[in-house]
């Protein structure tokens, strides 16, 4: 099996907790905070298989705001301040409290270590620069790239072209996201799946490697 040079991750959801921006509004969001949470996510990921599928490209900051605006909409709720706190609150989501120490121990044991991600890189830059973890990551790659959302294979070409390495097998994808841990591994990587949740498995054509409840765990089982 080929040495593993780099792990590379997703973002949303895998080191940074995309339930943040509500989590902190949530007094003003009322109590149906947890649900509008839910469907924002939820319809930010759908519109990525759906736009990439009717080949109309927008990229991940308007689909942000295009499932913000959704949610928002179907509880009934109208506040533009509350809103553009929320977006705003996006662009500086919280790392999950595990990202740093294993970014930084995987970089010890001589790996390189990259964003992958559907974010637009402007959207990268902020969210590592704020959550503190910019300079414990050697790349940031955006979908906006190749003009396509993962689980595309030109997606997931971007870490190879990166990393410069002859075979998938040399990179470690990591994801909280069940359907890109399976189109990761698909294309070919190894993967780790942080299943925090302790959900059942995809029903997909490819499973991960590994299944972890952490990103603490990841180390031991990547390292050199």
């Amino acid at each position: 099996m080929e040495t593993l040079r780099a792990c590379v991750f997703d973002a949303y959801g895998t080191l940074f907790d995309v339930h943040a921006a509500i989590r902190h509004h949530a007094g003003r969001v009322g109590p149906a905070a947890d649900a509008i949470s839910t469907l924002w996510r939820a319809k930010q990921i759908e519109a990525t298989w759906l736009r990439s599928l009717m080949h109309r490209h927008a990229d991940f900051w308007q689909l942000t705001q295009d499932a913000l605006d959704y949610a928002l909409a179907l509880h009934g709720i109208q506040d533009s301040g509350l809103r553009a706190d929320l977006l705003r609150s996006y662009r500086a989501l919280d790392a999950f409290p595990d990202a740093a120490a294993t970014l930084q121990r995987l970089r010890e044991a001589g790996l390189r270590t990259a964003i992958l991600s559907n974010g637009t890189p402007d959207m990268l830059r902020d969210a590592a620069e704020s959550a503190g973890i910019g300079g414990l990551l050697d790349g940031l790659l955006s979908v906006e790239q190749v003009g396509i959302y993962k689980p595309d294979s030109r997606v997931y070409q971007l870490a190879i072209d990166w990393a410069g390495v002859a075979s998938p097998r040399e990179i470690c994808f990591v994801s909280s996201n069940g359907w890109d841990a399976a189109g990761a591994a698909t294309f070919g990587f190894r993967v780790a799946w942080i299943n925090r949740s302790g959900l059942p498995p995809e029903r997909l054509p490819d499973a991960p490697e590994w299944e972890l409840r952490s990103l603490s765990e990841l180390v031991d089982c990547v390292k050199p």
